[in-house]
């Protein structure tokens, strides 16, 4: 295995992570953001408001997604375990 393998292998690697993380903080940060107008219209300073919410859309998104987010691991796994038999 060269540097070049090595470095193609972590830059997928991470754009595994950002791929597969990206649907909940994007849901998870619209959630916030409404949560936080709601709160600056209604003058309610209530810092535990906004955890319950999002930690709902977090889990929703999770159970939404959660056959694309197995299905794309489990690919990217099966393409490391060739590159391994290979070397």
């Amino acid at each position: 295995m060269t540097e070049a393998d090595a470095i193609s292998l972590l830059r997928d690697a991470i754009w595994i992570t950002i791929k597969l993380s990206s649907p909940m903080l994007l849901l998870g940060m619209a959630v916030g953001l409404l949560i936080s107008i709601l709160q600056t219209t209604t003058s309610i300073q209530e810092q535990t408001l906004t955890f319950v919410p999002k930690l709902g859309a977090i889990v929703l998104s999770i159970i939404v997604f959660a056959s694309w987010l197995i299905q794309t691991l489990t690919d990217y796994t099966k393409q490391l375990f060739k590159i391994i038999g290979t070397l």
